[in-house]
């Protein structure tokens, strides 16, 4: 599982998108386990997909008391972002990227940005964004990567460390519903097939 230090975490801040306040990140799982999607970017057409996917849970998670957080790295994007409707959590910044540091999310390079963003899957899962009506752009920092934390309530424990490899990967639904130990009734949307 993850080696990761909750109480440190849990001290770096993180921005209200609604309110503008400052919160710790912590305070998010004190009262109850959450389910943290950090967002590569909020213009990421791949990112806005997953988000869609995610949020499928929100009705199943919220019937358990689990919160769904959205949190993105940088201001840029947010509003459009909120205004498409893409996610159905409250959505935080993380203007230090601390978190995405704290949890091993790594910065793409000028070198390695390129075929990590051109990848196959990456490809498929833009296609299947677009056939959803679903667009992005290329405003924001391109390089960050993201990922997934699921937290027990009071901190008691990670569920679930999820580090993205490249940035199509995301955890599929059946996998977040399992580390929660809860079912919940929602259609996948259609992974694309890699063919080898």
């Amino acid at each position: 599982m993850s080696s990761i230090n909750l109480t440190s975490l849990g001290a770096n801040q993180l921005k209200n998108t609604t309110t503008g306040e400052m919160v710790e990140i912590g305070s998010l799982w004190r009262e109850q386990a959450v389910v943290l999607f950090f967002l590569r970017r909020f213009g990421c057409q791949v990112c806005r997909w997953m988000a869609a996917e995610v949020s499928k849970l929100e009705k199943d998670l919220k019937a358990h008391g689990i919160a769904l957080v959205g949190i993105g790295p940088e201001e840029t994007g947010v509003k459009e972002f909120k205004d498409g409707g893409f996610f159905k959590g409250d959505i935080y910044i993380d203007e230090m990227k601390q978190c995405y540091k704290d949890l091993g999310f790594k910065r793409y390079n000028a070198i390695n940005v390129v075929p990590a963003a051109m990848g196959k899957k990456v490809r498929e899962i833009a296609s299947k964004a677009s056939a959803e009506g679903i667009q992005g752009n290329f405003s924001g920092d391109l390089l960050q990567s993201g990922g997934m934390l699921i937290v027990a309530k009071g901190g008691e424990k990670v569920l679930l460390h999820f580090i993205q490899k490249s940035p199509a990967d995301n955890p599929p639904l059946e996998e977040i519903t399992k580390a929660l130990g809860i079912s919940a009734n929602v259609q996948a949307g259609e992974k694309p097939q890699s063919k080898h």
